[in-house]
Protein backbone atom coordinates (compact mmCIF):
# COMPACT_ATOMS: atom_id res chain seq x y z
CA UNK A 1 0.00 0.00 0.00
CA UNK A 2 2.77 2.56 0.72
CA UNK A 3 4.17 2.02 -2.78
CA UNK A 4 0.79 2.74 -4.34
CA UNK A 5 0.43 5.92 -2.29
CA UNK A 6 3.94 7.03 -3.28
CA UNK A 7 3.16 6.35 -6.94
CA UNK A 8 -0.05 8.39 -6.74
CA UNK A 9 1.76 11.30 -5.05
CA UNK A 10 4.51 11.22 -7.69
CA UNK A 11 1.94 11.23 -10.51
CA UNK A 12 0.09 14.13 -8.91
CA UNK A 13 3.34 16.08 -8.59
CA UNK A 14 4.18 15.53 -12.27
CA UNK A 15 0.67 16.59 -13.29
CA UNK A 16 0.94 19.76 -11.20
CA UNK A 17 4.31 20.63 -12.77
CA UNK A 18 2.94 20.12 -16.28
CA UNK A 19 -0.08 22.29 -15.53
CA UNK A 20 2.16 25.06 -14.20
CA UNK A 21 4.39 24.88 -17.26
CA UNK A 22 1.47 25.10 -19.72
CA UNK A 23 1.28 28.28 -21.80
CA UNK A 24 -1.16 31.03 -20.94
CA UNK A 25 -4.64 30.98 -22.41
CA UNK A 26 -4.66 31.90 -26.07
CA UNK A 27 -6.44 34.93 -27.45
CA UNK A 28 -9.11 35.42 -30.08
CA UNK A 29 -9.17 37.42 -33.30
CA UNK A 30 -11.58 38.23 -36.12
CA UNK A 31 -11.39 36.73 -39.63
CA UNK A 32 -13.23 38.22 -42.61
CA UNK A 33 -14.12 35.84 -45.43
CA UNK A 34 -13.51 37.31 -48.91
CA UNK A 35 -16.49 35.96 -50.85
CA UNK A 36 -19.22 36.73 -48.30
CA UNK A 37 -17.81 39.46 -46.06
CA UNK A 38 -18.80 37.43 -43.00
CA UNK A 39 -16.65 38.01 -39.93
CA UNK A 40 -15.83 35.07 -37.67
CA UNK A 41 -14.26 34.82 -34.23
CA UNK A 42 -11.24 32.49 -34.29
CA UNK A 43 -9.21 31.20 -31.35
CA UNK A 44 -5.42 31.02 -31.32
CA UNK A 45 -5.79 27.84 -29.26
CA UNK A 46 -6.84 25.85 -32.34
CA UNK A 47 -3.99 23.71 -33.62
CA UNK A 48 -5.00 24.40 -37.24
CA UNK A 49 -5.83 27.37 -39.42
CA UNK A 50 -9.19 27.76 -41.18
CA UNK A 51 -9.43 26.11 -44.57
CA UNK A 52 -9.22 28.83 -47.23
CA UNK A 53 -11.42 27.03 -49.74
CA UNK A 54 -13.60 27.98 -51.67
CA UNK A 55 -12.83 31.44 -50.34
CA UNK A 56 -9.88 33.08 -48.70
CA UNK A 57 -9.91 35.02 -45.47
CA UNK A 58 -8.08 37.93 -43.93
CA UNK A 59 -7.31 38.56 -40.27
CA UNK A 60 -8.76 42.02 -39.55
CA UNK A 61 -8.07 42.43 -35.83
CA UNK A 62 -5.36 42.10 -33.26
CA UNK A 63 -5.76 39.27 -30.75
CA UNK A 64 -8.04 40.08 -27.82
CA UNK A 65 -7.82 38.18 -24.53
CA UNK A 66 -11.37 36.85 -24.10
CA UNK A 67 -14.15 35.47 -26.26
CA UNK A 68 -16.49 38.16 -24.96
CA UNK A 69 -14.08 40.88 -26.14
CA UNK A 70 -13.89 39.21 -29.56
CA UNK A 71 -17.68 39.08 -29.94
CA UNK A 72 -17.94 42.73 -28.87
CA UNK A 73 -15.36 43.64 -31.51
CA UNK A 74 -17.22 41.59 -34.12
CA UNK A 75 -20.46 43.45 -33.39
CA UNK A 76 -18.62 46.78 -33.62
CA UNK A 77 -17.17 45.83 -37.03
CA UNK A 78 -20.64 44.81 -38.21
CA UNK A 79 -22.07 48.18 -37.18
CA UNK A 80 -19.26 49.97 -39.04
CA UNK A 81 -20.15 48.03 -42.20
CA UNK A 82 -16.88 46.11 -42.37
CA UNK A 83 -18.71 42.77 -41.91
CA UNK A 84 -21.99 41.48 -43.30
CA UNK A 85 -22.79 39.00 -40.54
Amino acid sequence: MPRFTTLILAAASVAAMLAAAAPAQAGYYILRWNNTGVCQVWSEAFAFKPIAWPSGYKVISRPVPTFNDAVTLQVKLRREGRCTL
